[in-house]
Formats: structure tokens, C-alpha cells, sequence
């Protein structure tokens, strides 16, 4: 059985995110060596390489948990999940520590990230459940929609927009592939529309700064400000051209991109490596995210199914939100790169679900090998 198990395990999503996580480290270690011995941190320039270094470990070993655990196993927590997910995002408010303008929990930790995962199960746990009489738009979608909106405003209170946008993405994206009909789909995009409505006069005058930053960040007004970040990033990405100026040698890693390592570690990878880093990282994302839909598409069940679209799809459209941002094509909201940014959360986080996502995968493969095995039986018997 192990050794069939062994066989059935799609190997890369075991190489990819670990090749991609230790070019992070790398550029982690070449972006952040300069703000690692500034006044802020007074440390050594391997601060954040280290620190994200135990993280990676630490995520290899939650990879190998989370793909020795059958999918089908975290169905018995969805209860769970929708009582304590809240619980834990308002304790965070009430007793976290508040780094870089954004509340973290024990030990550092961002409950928000791990938060991501636990809705995507939530979600795929519901919705596969309900095919039944997901016709019905209140006792299909009133539970889940409610809790999407609570958590969204418990992490929009941290303050992270960011992450609470992601999430609502990635919700919107699990449950159009749930089977929704297409009058569903329109009420759920009024909910929508309404949301953001609504949301706009409670943005701050920093979250609105950065929307006029990424139509204009030259503007008088903004250039020294909030067009700051993005102006540098620019400049970084020019710079790189299609060789870049070589591994270590960028320059607006020297005080003029303010957290190089973070959400525009991009802007290094692009001065120092050119288009062929660029071309690397996107390629090595993309083959994640292909493998992700892939397994959606052959896992046995929708549980599994709509919990591969929802790994997925939260790599996708988090690396689009990443790569917007540093572009000028979407506004900042500080969400990392995965498997590259610094951040230990997010790392472990993304470890755990390549684990799962492997684990369907997995699965997936074993019915598929039986399936056959019965089939040739059949036909030799024939």
C-alpha cells in the first residue's frame, strides 16, 4: 500500500514549490541584507534568511503532515472551522501585537493566512454537500455568504485588506464552481457590487492614496509619497532589463524600495535577474496553478475538487494581486508573492496546502489505478 501511495503522489507539486521556495530564500537573502542592518531591525544582513529559512523547514514538515492525512478527513471540522475561525480573528483584534501597521497573533504568527486555508475547506465542505438543493439561494448560500462577510470584516479590521479581498476571490471562485446557476450567480454579484458600495467610505486615506498611486504615482501630490513604492519599483524593473545587473547587485534594495524582501521582492528578482528571473518565477507559479486545476479535474469527489480550485485559485489570484501591484495595474495592498515574499505564515500556509492538494491528487490516481486494474480483469476474463 505504501509503496502504491509512494507511485500515486504527482511529484511536482512536491519539487515545484520547494525549487520555487528555495529561490526565495535567495533573493530573500539578497533583498533584504541592506534593511536587515538599518536601525529599524539591528541585525545581521541573514536576519530574514534565517528567520525565513526555519519557516521553510517548518513548511516541509507540515507538507509531509498534511499529505499523510486523507482530504476527506478535514469534512469533520467544518463546524469547526465556521465557529472558530471568528473566535480566533476577534481575538487577535483584542489581544495580537500590531508590526508594520497590521496585527499579528502569538509568536508573530498571522492567523489571517492559516484563516485563507481554513475557508477554502470550509467552502468545499458546504458546497459539495449541497448539490443537491444548491438550486435554492438562502439555504445554499445564506450560511456561507455570512460567514465570508464576517471573517472578510474581521481581517479588513487587522488591518489587512489585502487578505480579505484574497479571500473573498477566492470564495467567489470555489463557489462559482460549485455548480451555481446562472440566476444565483447574478444575485451573488449584486451582493457583490452592493459589498464594495459599501466598503468604499470606509477606506482610509491610506488604501485611497494607493489607488490614485497606481493610476498616477508621478503626481506631485503622491510621487513622494504614496507613488513612492511604486515609482522605485519601476525604476528596479527598468534597470533589470533582460539579464539584470547580477545576483546582489541591485540598487534600490539600498533604502530606496522600502521592504525589497516583502511584496516587491519581485522588483529585486526583475533588477538583479532580468527577464529570465521574471520568466523562471512566472513559469514555476504557472506550472503549480496548472497542476492545481488539473487535479480539480480528475479528483473523485467534488469535496476534493473544489478544494484543489480553491488552493489553486488563492496562488493564482494572489500572484496577480502581487504582480499588480508592483506594476502599477493594481493598487498596493501588500500581499506577498507565494513561496517567494518573505513571511512565515504565509509559507507554512502554502506548504500545508500543497500537501493537501497533493493528497487529493493522490487519491485521485489510487481509484483511477484500481479502476483500471478492475476494467483489464474484466476484459481478460472476457
Amino acid at each position: 500500500m505504501v509503496k502504491k501511495m509512494l507511485r500515486s503522489y504527482d511529484y511536482t507539486l512536491v519539487l515545484a514549490p520547494i525549487i520555487l521556495s528555495l529561490f526565495g530564500l535567495v533573493m530573500i537573502y539578497s533583498s533584504s541584507m541592506v534593511v536587515a542592518v538599518t536601525e529599524k531591525y539591528e541585525g545581521t544582513p541573514d536576519l530574514f534568511f534565517m528567520k525565513q529559512l526555519k519557516w521553510f523547514i517548518i513548511g516541509i514538515f507540515m507538507y509531509i503532515i498534511a499529505l499523510a492525512f486523507p482530504y476527506k478527513v478535514y469534512k469533520r471540522f467544518l463546524k469547526l472551522i465556521f465557529f472558530g475561525a471568528p473566535i480566533i480573528l476577534l481575538g487577535v483584534l483584542l489581544f495580537g501585537t500590531t508590526t508594520n501597521n497590521a496585527t499579528r497573533g502569538f509568536l508573530g504568527i498571522q492567523p489571517a493566512e492559516f484563516i485563507k486555508l481554513g475557508v477554502i475547506i470550509y467552502l468545499a465542505g458546504v458546497f459539495s454537500n449541497k448539490q443537491s438543493y444548491i438550486e435554492r439561494f438562502v439555504p445554499a448560500f445564506g450560511p456561507p455568504l455570512t460567514f465570508i462577510i464576517i471573517i472578510f470584516l474581521l481581517v479588513y479590521k487587522q488591518p489587512d485588506l489585502g487578505t480579505g479581498l484574497l479571500i473573498l476571490a477566492t470564495s467567489g471562485m470555489i463557489i462559482i464552481c460549485s455548480g451555481i446557476r446562472l440566476k444565483h450567480l447574478g444575485r451573488l454579484i449584486l451582493v457583490a457590487v452592493v459589498g464594495v458600495m459599501l466598503l468604499y467610505p470606509f477606506l482610509s486615506d491610506e488604501q485611497l492614496g494607493r489607488i490614485e498611486a497606481a493610476y498616477n504615482p508621478f503626481h506631485e501630490d503622491i510621487a513622494e509619497s504614496n507613488g513612492y513604492q511604486l515609482i522605485n519599483s519601476y525604476i528596479a524593473i527598468a534597470a533589470g532589463g533582460v539579464t539584470g545587473e547580477g545576483l546582489g547587485k541591485s540598487i534600490q534594495k539600498f533604502g530606496y524600495l522600502p521592504e525589497p524582501h516583502t511584496d516587491f521582492i519581485m522588483a529585486v528578482v526583475s533588477e538583479e535577474l532580468g527577464i529570465f528571473g521574471v520568466g523562471f518565477v512566472l513559469f514555476m507559479l504557472l506550472l503549480i496553478i496548472w497542476k492545481g486545476f488539473t487535479v480539480a479535474m480528475k479528483a473523485n469527489d467534488p469535496f476534493g475538487s473544489l478544494i484543489a480550485i480553491g488552493i489553486s485559485g488563492m496562488i493564482g489570484i494572489q500572484s496577480i494581486v502581487n504582480l499588480g501591484a508592483l506594476t502599477g495595474l493594481l493598487p498596493i495592498t501588500g500581499v506577498p508573492l507565494p513561496f517567494v515574499s518573505y513571511g512565515g505564515s504565509s509559507l507554512v500556509i502554502l506548504m500545508i496546502s500543497m500537501g493537501i492538494l497533493n493528497n487529493v491528487a493522490m487519491y485521485s490516481r489510487l481509484k483511477g489505478s484500481e479502476k483500471q486494474k478492475n476494467e483489464d480483469k474484466k476484459i481478460a476474463y472476457l
